[in-house]
């Protein structure tokens, strides 16, 4: 692991900030890292308020996109709403929706078959909306490359409104609309939306045309939230505000889908975390192993009784992918071993029967593994399908725009994208990627980089210090769990290996000389249990969680790393 401490911020800024807001200064110097200076800069961090965000209208295309809608409803067309079959296009779904039915009735929700129609816009959904008397698709959480298929509509008449968060390619569909923070064109404030986080901003638009209070959207703010988390974007701006107000409504008043996801798991209060490894897993799997369909009636439905019947289905769904990725895993990483590809440095695997719908967890699996760039291919229909994976700090999709000339069709983010391939082209790219990989890839960036906020000691932490760095939530990205390091550590005597495989670390590390210890967990750290053998002096990196135990409470440390004290950290710039 490659330890990398942060620059600390400027001691003045730091010492006025601790000064107004009355918090030590370890604190002050977590929230100046995070950009955060002023008095007003932490209220707004702290108290996150819907007051703060941006006009929709900001937003290219916005006033024609609700104009469109209006007349839609005015003259009594059909409105097809159209998402991916992941979380951010099912809940994207699920909120526009559900919003527009509730107050005309001529709306028709479509996601399209993984397997059969395969990402984004599909003609044959575009069928489906010529055959159904649909005059108006508005299209979430993709359609920003979908040019052809947008012109195909609107030769049956057919006209788009693309809510999208991807990056455009060259041209821009010739939709009546189309809403995309990430446009060249578009001066929106902020650039980090999600699909759902777009399809909210058009909602906000419509409520502002029909002069209603914005508190009739609340309600629909646990979708975004959800959407965030699963799609991995920056908790930061506009997102922190939506998360936040969307975590709450999530714990205080769940809709009877996620109310019966929880009562499945046991669980009560959420945070965003959760949200991203117990909601969002079971959402994508209705999309991986059935259809996203199943998860968009779970979303909209009103009926508990119900929404316990289709949670129960989508479970079942969520056995069946864990199963899946568990076993196409085993068999990426033997294939991986017998060809003796260690030495590249990018891991790309195919199989022509590997399950489509789990592809991109396993992808998730081998960079965890090897720490590459890493594409994982399948069979889907006549062409090969893969879905994409990189390294913190390596953007794939540029990757992949440097191979351009082998993909069929691709999309994504820095970290995640997807593409399909003629076969014959498969050896081809292969070794393009990794030429691409190798020629433009920092060495540094395949080492797996544990970032750390600052250097304290253990006498520092407190049930105080720990109350406020829980304020700090949501996390994410840009707003991440903050990460300490302590020296001068040795363990009081109990170190031991344990799990049903003895691989996690569970030790009380003491600090040398203030003799102030705290309990320690480190998982996957048990082949480091001999550092700590003889009280040798080490250094940790940890993050601060609350341990409960027959009912009580205590701070413990959720270790990352140990090292010997002597070993060098490695100090960037920003």
């Amino acid at each position: 692991m490659r330890w990398t401490l942060k620059p600390k911020p400027d001691p003045e800024t730091v010492s006025n900030l601790s000064k107004s807001l009355g918090v030590g200064k370890p604190i002050a110097s977590l929230l100046v890292q995070r950009g955060i200076e002023t008095f007003e800069d932490a209220k707004k961090f702290f108290r996150p308020s819907l007051e703060d965000l941006h006009d929709p209208f900001l937003m290219q295309d916005m006033l024609p996109a609700v104009e469109r809608i209006e007349k839609a409803i005015e003259q009594g067309e059909n409105i097809l709403v159209y998402g991916d079959y992941d979380v951010d296009g099912t809940t994207s779904v699920a909120l526009v929706s559900s919003y527009l039915i509730s107050y005309y009735p001529n709306v028709a929700t479509y996601i399209p078959d993984r397997y059969d129609e395969g990402y984004g816009v599909s003609y044959k959904g575009i069928d489906f909306a010529a055959d159904n008397d649909i005059s108006l698709i508005i299209a979430l959480d993709c359609g920003i490359k979908a040019k052809d298929k947008v012109a195909y509509a609107s030769e049956k008449g057919i006209d788009f409104i693309i809510c999208d968060h991807h990056r455009p390619g060259k041209e821009i569909p010739d939709a009546v609309a189309v809403l995309d923070p990430k446009r060249e064109d578009c001066n929106y404030p902020y650039k980090e939306l999600c699909g759902c986080g777009v399809g909210f901003k058009l909602l906000q638009a419509l409520t502002s045309r029909r002069e209603e209070n914005f508190e009739i959207l609340l309600p629909y703010l646990d979708l975004v939230a959800t959407a965030i988390g699963a799609d991995i974007v920056p908790v930061t701006g506009e997102n922190r505000i939506l998360a936040y107000h969307g975590l709450r409504v999530i714990n205080a008043a769940p809709r009877p889908g996620f109310k019966a996801i929880l009562e499945q798991v046991k669980k009560s209060v959420l945070t965003l975390n959760d949200v991203v490894f117990i909601i969002a897993p079971r959402i994508n799997a209705a999309g991986r192993m059935k259809h996203g369909l199943h998860a968009v009636k779970l979303l909209t439905e009103e009926n508990e009784i119900m929404a316990v019947k289709f949670a129960e289905e989508i479970e079942s769904y969520n056995r069946e992918r864990r199963d899946t990725d568990k076993a196409i895993t085993l068999e990426a990483l033997a294939q991986i071993e017998e060809m003796k590809e260690q030495e590249r440095l990018t891991t790309v695997v195919y199989h022509e029967n590997w399950h489509k719908g789990v592809i991109g967890i396993v992808a998730s699996r081998l960079t965890e593994t090897y720490y590459r760039p890493t594409l994982v291919f399948t069979r889907s229909g006549e062409k090969l399908a893969a879905s994409a994976r990189s390294v913190k700090g390596f953007d794939v999709y540029d990757a992949l725009e440097g191979c351009s000339e082998y993909i069929e069709q691709f999309g994504g983010h820095k970290y995640a994208a997807g593409l399909t391939l003629l076969e014959v082209q498969y050896e081809n790219f292969k070794r393009k990627f990794e030429e691409v990989v190798s020629a433009s890839i920092d060495k540094n960036l395949l080492i797996p980089e544990i970032s750390i906020d600052a250097e304290i000691n253990l006498q520092e932490i407190t049930p105080k210090f720990y109350r406020i760095l829980k304020q700090f939530a949501p996390f994410g990205p840009g707003n991440m769990r903050p990460v300490f390091m302590s020296r001068r550590l040795e363990d009081t005597g109990y170190a031991k290996c344990v799990g049903e495989d003895q691989t996690h670390l569970k030790c009380r590390l003491q600090h040398s000389p203030s003799g102030v210890s705290y309990g320690a967990i480190g998982f996957n750290l048990g082949n480091k249990c001999g550092l700590l053998a003889e009280r040798q002096k080490i250094k940790a990196v940890f993050g601060i969680e609350e341990n409960e135990f027959n009912g009580n409470f205590s701070l413990q440390l959720k270790l990352k790393d140990i090292a010997l004290d002597e070993v060098n950290v490695l100090k960037t710039k920003t």
